[in-house]
């Protein structure tokens, strides 16, 4: 028992005085001895590594199509089965220091909604709609400390215009005078990631809200 009461007091003054010297290392002829070794910033080593500037592309599949929020609303009719493509997501980052990058993010989709009337408990749309966009954002992405090449989480800002292409077309495809006037603001705030599998080829991950909520594809860094 006080073997166990000795052990145990050793460790917890072992643990106090690592906490306190950074650490108790072994020598190689001596064996066990304690000594200051400094702990190091994660973010000073970031800083401090080597960098240079790069240009980084992403081409990338978002879900869901969150274009489905500006198809038109009337009190006759309800919209409902959605269905949607993209949006595909492609950006150009010129990453100039070590801690940001600057350049355009293009996000392209198309989705559809089919309209029903209030009054009618047919299985048929009264009419449906299509939206089809395109936004041209500007993009400014800031990078976390983290000291390792093949993984660089991130945080995207990016602001822009939409570019829409809107129509609604009755059951014998005649054109619709109807609009929902969709907002001309486009957006996208993000938190990913980069993980490169070789010097300039890798994928990335990223979550947010604007165009999409999740996106992921393929990084290239030259």
């Amino acid at each position: 028992m006080k073997k166990l009461l000795s052990l145990t007091f050793f460790l917890l003054v072992l643990q106090a005085v690592q906490a306190q010297y950074g650490g108790v290392y072994i020598s190689p002829r001596f064996g066990y001895s304690m000594g200051y070794r400094p702990h190091r910033n994660p973010y000073n080593a970031w800083r401090d590594s080597t960098f240079k500037p790069s240009l980084n592309i992403s081409i990338g599949y978002g879900f869901p199509n969150l274009d489905k929020y500006q198809f038109a609303q009337t009190y006759q009719y309800y919209n409902q089965s959605y269905t949607a493509i993209g949006p595909v997501m492609g950006s150009v980052d010129y990453r100039f220091s070590r801690a940001t990058a600057i350049g355009l993010l293009i996000t392209s989709g198309s989705s559809k909604a089919d309209y029903y009337d209030y009054n009618s408990s047919g299985n048929q749309p009264s009419f449906t709609g299509t939206l089809n966009s395109t936004a041209i954002m500007l993009d400014l992405v800031n990078y976390m400390p983290v000291n390792n090449p093949k993984v660089t989480p991130y945080l995207r800002t990016a602001l822009g215009v939409n570019v829409w292409n809107e129509h609604y077309t009755d059951g014998s495809g005649n054109k619709m005078n109807f609009s929902s006037n969709p907002s001309d603001f486009a957006y996208q705030i993000s938190l990913g990631s980069n993980f490169y599998i070789a010097d300039h080829f890798g994928f990335f991950v990223e979550a947010g809200y604007g165009k999409y909520i999740l996106n992921a594809g393929l990084s290239l860094k030259f």
